[in-house]
């Protein structure tokens, strides 16, 4: 089965040589999204909660355009420029998954790109 690149215009474009995600063999696996607002390019602004809300609407985005979706989600790993920020992106976090969450690790990153506060990456099922 080959790779299938996906991109759409409802996230942020990649800052550098990656794709926002790649779908093969049943899978997707999207790049580190950060809290950038796809029409503006910027971090939005209101801290770790409003950054972990745009993160994850990136998120979705990418995977509805790769014809999935965030119940598919699998895995996710979080990387918080605060480890201090764990309750608050938890407390966003779990509004995207409300029932039976995914596997997930985070981690505390000293830098993150575009000074974001938070990054979230995902490995979903491709969709039925």
């Amino acid at each position: 089965m080959p790779r299938e690149i996906i991109s759409t215009k409802d996230a942020p474009a990649a800052i550098g040589p990656y794709s926002q995600a790649v779908k093969i063999n049943g899978f997707v696996f999207t790049a580190g999204q950060a809290g950038v607002d796809p029409a503006t390019g910027k971090i939005v602004e209101g801290g770790i909660e409003a950054q972990t809300r745009q993160t994850l609407n990136n998120v979705r985005a990418i995977l509805e355009a790769a014809g999935t979706s965030m119940a598919n989600v699998v895995k996710t790993t979080v990387f918080l420029h605060n480890i201090r920020d764990f309750a608050a992106m938890n407390g966003v976090y779990k509004t995207f998954f409300p029932a039976d969450p995914p596997a997930r690790s985070t981690v505390a990153a000293k830098d993150l790109p575009l000074g974001a506060l938070v990054e979230i990456e995902v490995v979903a099922a491709a969709g039925d």
